[in-house]
């Protein structure tokens, strides 16, 4: 395993959340509750970090050789995992599924972004 590349958590980090205000608008916002917008923040950057922990894990010659994983494994796990939880407690709640795969699509996004920066960085 190579060393987490920290520099490039944190800009997906930073990318993540700016697109998070790109999809969710002022919603997406501190205000009122500011703990929970905290909480929301550490779980992003929790979520770069794993990535950035899972490209570690592969090591710079393979992703060297095969960049395309950057995007395969990142919008895998946002495709594969991410997004059937979240159409999952939809279903159990009977909350609209609409909105479901909005998030859906935000968590797709943000995840290709962020292997996008891994890339490039």
């Amino acid at each position: 395993m190579g060393p987490v590349d920290w520099i490039a958590v944190a800009l997906a980090w930073v990318v993540a959340a700016v697109l998070g205000v790109v999809f969710y608008g002022k919603r997406a916002t501190p205000r009122g509750n500011l703990v929970l917008h905290a909480v929301a923040a550490l779980l992003l950057l929790a979520s770069a970090a794993m990535l950035g922990h899972m490209f570690a894990r592969v090591g710079e010659a393979t992703l060297a050789a095969k960049p395309w994983l950057y995007f395969m494994m990142a919008g895998g796990l946002a495709l594969t995992f991410i997004g059937p939880a979240l159409f999952i407690t939809a279903a159990r709640r009977e909350e609209p599924i609409g909105k479901a795969l909005f998030d859906w699509g935000y968590w797709l996004a943000a995840y290709l972004a962020m292997g996008g920066i891994f890339w490039l960085v």
